[in-house]
């Protein structure tokens, strides 16, 4: 009977893990900056899904447990000393980007504005604007008050705005120096 009932919960964790990886990877990555940091993230997050599921008793709410277990994990790895070291390397690494739909360059370039921003800055800005989570389901993920948010992601945006207008731009559409 114990068999049976384990074969119908990794049946179902399976059908979640398929449908959901693609999405938990993108976000995973926006966290960290990283391909592989973001694999081995999503990694962690599915396993200690893996050990939860059957506690899980609202299955709806699944994404934002596993967004909330990815937040801490990752806010967990960078806490330790010894994830610090970077490795340097004489060779870049090959590496193709994956875009979701067409982009025009802009993306990419404010990509690398939210890449600088602190940890916690980062998560908020990537929960609430490329998650299109709300301030509430925000604060709830990362384990802190809606306030908290809101400054957060005001301090992220604000100082994105000042990198964006400190960058010389060789043109702007509809901006003309006269």
């Amino acid at each position: 009977m114990e068999r049976r009932g384990t074969a119908s919960k990794d049946a179902e964790f399976e059908a979640y893990m398929a449908a959901r990886q693609p999405s938990l990877l993108r976000t995973a990555y926006l966290l960290t900056g990283d391909r592989h940091a973001a694999e081995d993230l999503v990694q962690t997050a599915l396993a200690k899904l893996y050990l939860s599921w059957d506690k899980v008793q609202r299955r709806e709410l699944l994404d934002g447990y596993v967004r909330r277990i990815m937040v801490n994990e990752n806010n967990s790895l960078w806490r330790r000393a010894w994830k610090r070291k970077e490795l340097t390397t004489d060779e870049v690494p090959d590496y193709t980007p994956v875009h979701d739909r067409p982009d025009d360059g802009q993306s990419a370039a404010l990509w690398e504005f939210v890449q600088t921003l602190p940890k916690k800055q980062r998560a908020v800005i990537v929960l609430r604007f490329y998650e299109d989570l709300s301030e509430a389901e925000t604060a709830e993920i990362l384990g802190i008050s809606v306030g908290t948010v809101k400054s957060q992601a005001s301090r992220a945006l604000a100082s994105m705005r000042a990198r964006v207008h400190a960058q010389p731009m060789l043109s702007r559409e509809g901006d003309h120096d006269e």
